[in-house]
């Protein structure tokens, strides 16, 4: 898959996620009568827009976040600062359900995408074998002057039999090779369905050990069953480790994405979810009684910059971390 087509996929997921995060919390003030003014993925200018139910949808500039908008402190707004119905009115645990529902939401969402995946693709499962696999035999080195090919499996080597041991079987080639420089080594090779015996001259290191030039893995091939299911860490675990096709991985980048923007959320700095829940619950340590308007909305834009940049730091670090990206670079 070439680069641009695969941003474009990071960045439909990544819209994804956004709109569902947004979502939560929009749905969490509609259920509950709370009036919302506008529902936005992304920041900045407005490319497009539309109005239903006195809300107004808008898709932005930059498609790195997003937002649902409360009239509350809107100074055009109709509607009366005493309403009920306004979020600011509502009590304390309202409030904190239209707060964290974002969060709720992705990780609902992540998990629906794990159990999508296990269905329709698989689980991968890493399945043993005897031997130790050749995945790469460097040009002009002992292995491939004497006949080694890259995909062979090394079956036995002067006469021990290599089982499913995976690094145990790789530690015992390269011992036997290694303690013999300039001296015949057989070994067992399975190639194209035939078993035949190939004998290979060790070069001799700078250190006095023997080497033949060739790269070694434990001889495992990776199968995907839907019939286990385990947690969402451990099939993004065992997923990270053997995504090598472009599915696979977008799956796990969608869910690694949802948990971490649930994370990131929940951290109590200002602008994001954590930092308007610390309010509301210093407002229920104080009694109910709210911070100034003032003294609020300070706390809350004082944040916004270091909200941005850190968000931008771990989608990078993130994206970057993901097989499929490295493949990319």
């Amino acid at each position: 898959m070439g680069s641009f087509e695969s941003v474009l996929e990071a960045i439909a997921v990544l819209t994804t996620i956004i709109v569902v995060h947004e979502s939560g919390h929009f749905l969490a003030a509609s259920l509950q009568g709370i009036h919302v003014s506008k529902f936005a993925i992304g920041f900045g200018p407005i490319l497009a827009k539309f109005d239903y139910n006195n809300v107004e949808y808008s898709l932005r500039a930059f498609p790195l976040g997003g937002f649902v908008g409360f009239p509350d402190n809107d100074p055009d707004s109709e509607i009366p600062i005493d309403d009920e119905n306004l979020l600011k009115n509502r009590p304390t645990l309202d409030r904190s359900i239209v707060v964290s529902a974002g969060i709720i939401a992705n990780v609902i969402f992540a998990y629906a995408i794990i159990f999508v995946q296990v269905l329709s693709v698989g689980l991968p499962v890493q399945e043993a074998f005897p031997g130790v696999l050749v995945p790469e035999v460097k040009t002009f080195s002992a292995a491939s002057r004497d006949g080694l090919l890259s995909g062979d499996v090394i079956l036995a080597v002067d006469g021990t039999e290599l089982s499913k041991t995976g690094p145990d079987a790789v530690s015992k080639i390269v011992d036997i090779v290694k303690r013999n420089p300039k001296s015949n080594v057989v070994f067992r090779i399975e190639r194209g369905g035939e078993d035949f015996d190939i004998r290979v001259t060790p070069d001799k290191n700078f250190d006095g050990t023997g080497k033949i030039g060739v790269q070694l893995s434990p001889n495992v091939r990776i199968t995907k069953t839907a019939s286990k299911v385990a947690g969402p860490v451990a099939i993004i675990a065992v997923g990270a480790e053997v995504a090598r096709s472009n599915i696979d991985g977008l799956y796990q980048f969608a869910a690694l994405l949802n948990i971490n923007l649930a994370v990131i959320n929940l951290l109590p700095l200002p602008a994001l979810d954590g930092g308007t829940l610390a309010l509301i619950l210093l407002e229920a340590v104080r009694g109910g009684k709210k911070l100034p308007v003032e003294v609020e909305q300070g706390i809350m834009s004082s944040g916004i910059m270091l909200v941005i940049f850190l968000g931008l730091f771990l989608i990078v670090k993130d994206t970057l971390s993901l097989d499929f990206i490295k493949e990319m670079l």
